[in-house]
């Protein structure tokens, strides 16, 4: 336009503008007042969309009443084409931020559902924001009038020599993306490594996986070694366990009393002790007869793998403390020695593993 400025002109603007400016304000007090109920759902979805629409609608608004007042101003085409490009980007940029926002909270909430646990596997999250975020970038480009052609092309080239320089940290990427994608290892399970790391998963990210031992201790384990190396997950197919404990009595003991003693102590152990399946049918089963006792094993359940420490600890003390008072011997081991003279029985020094010799883990099916 030719034309000067009138009042005219810029009462109208000035009435563009504060309308955007009233209704950014408006739209925000709704968003506000939806986000109220959205929290009140039990979906974590609807509170990531009304949060990012919240940033959303108030800048678009003003973005359209800036975009009126410029078109009734008399500008001239290059002043005019260069306020619709920059309302344009600004519009473009707020957009892509809060899409990538509202994906990146979608991909949270459905990884954290699908795991059960506060965890997070931030692998997928990293991955949707930068993908939302270049996809604005580009378009930004185009807007600018910048031709993104040889610009993906650079990109195609610069990325296979960046590929081959860093091998070794897309291979945990991909790795990672891997685990996550077969369900093998989720954030919260409880696993086991050959090498001998183990503790609970607390997050799968681009580049590792943290673990959690028991003594609270974080293991840093690359998504590479993880995905090579023999792993036992005790929290898959399902987290409940069984734990074997192996226990001796005398040869002169009544067999029939000891099953009965050790089960009774079993059904007071599962009862009293947290962590324990009251529901479970414990097992009693003999199998050995050893150099100076006879050998069975008793079969607990527990329900998850930290458990089994605290109901050990509790059997063990219960069913010694109980074989006492019914005078059920456990025998120490004893060695005999041929003499010249003839022979001598030596004994063997008791040591903690004469009630418990060792263990084990089943998975536990109901």
């Amino acid at each position: 336009m030719n034309r000067a400025l009138t009042l005219d002109d810029g009462v109208i603007a000035g009435i563009a503008l504060a309308t955007g400016l009233l209704a950014a304000f408006l739209s925000r007090t709704l968003l506000r007042w939806l986000g109220k109920h959205a929290k009140r759902t039990k979906w974590s979805g609807d509170d990531v969309v009304v949060d990012a629409l919240r940033t959303v609608v108030p800048w678009s608004m003003v973005a359209a009443g800036a975009a009126a007042a410029a078109a009734v101003l008399p500008l001239t085409k290059a002043v005019q084409h260069t306020v619709n490009q920059c309302l344009t980007v600004l519009l473009i940029f707020v957009v892509t931020v809060s899409a990538a926002r509202v994906v990146a909270g979608l991909v949270q909430s459905v990884t954290s559902s699908r795991s059960g646990v506060a965890g997070s596997a931030t692998i997928f999250v990293n991955i949707t924001r930068i993908l939302v975020l270049a996809i604005g970038f580009l378009v930004v480009l185009q807007t600018l009038g910048i031709s993104i052609a040889p610009l993906l092309t650079a990109l195609g080239v610069g990325g296979l020599a960046v590929a081959l320089a860093l091998q070794d940290t897309l291979a945990n990427l991909f790795a990672g993306i891997h685990i996550l994608a077969s369900k093998t290892v989720q954030p919260g399970d409880y696993i086991k490594l050959s090498s001998g790391e183990e503790g609970y998963v607390e997050d799968i990210n681009w580049r590792q996986t943290t673990v959690r031992a028991l003594s609270n201790n974080l293991v840093v384990i690359p998504n590479g070694q993880l995905a090579k190396t023999n792993m036992t997950n005790y929290m898959r197919p399902e987290q409940q366990l069984t734990i074997l404990v192996q226990v001796g009595v005398a040869y002169d003991s009544d067999l029939e009393h000891v099953e009965r003693v050790t089960s009774e102590v079993i059904a007071e152990v599962m009862t009293g002790v947290d962590g324990a399946l009251p529901d479970h049918e414990p097992a009693i089963r003999f199998h050995t007869f050893g150099d100076s006792r006879i050998g069975f094993t008793v079969i607990l359940g527990v329900g998850e793998f930290s458990d089994q420490y605290r109901i050990k600890h509790e059997f063990i003390k219960r069913l010694h403390r109980r074989y006492r008072e019914e005078g059920i011997r456990i025998p120490a081991p004893a060695r005999t020695v041929a003499l010249q003279s003839g022979t001598v029985v030596i004994p063997q020094q008791r040591t903690g593993d004469d009630i418990v010799q060792g263990g084990g883990l089943t998975a536990l099916h109901d």
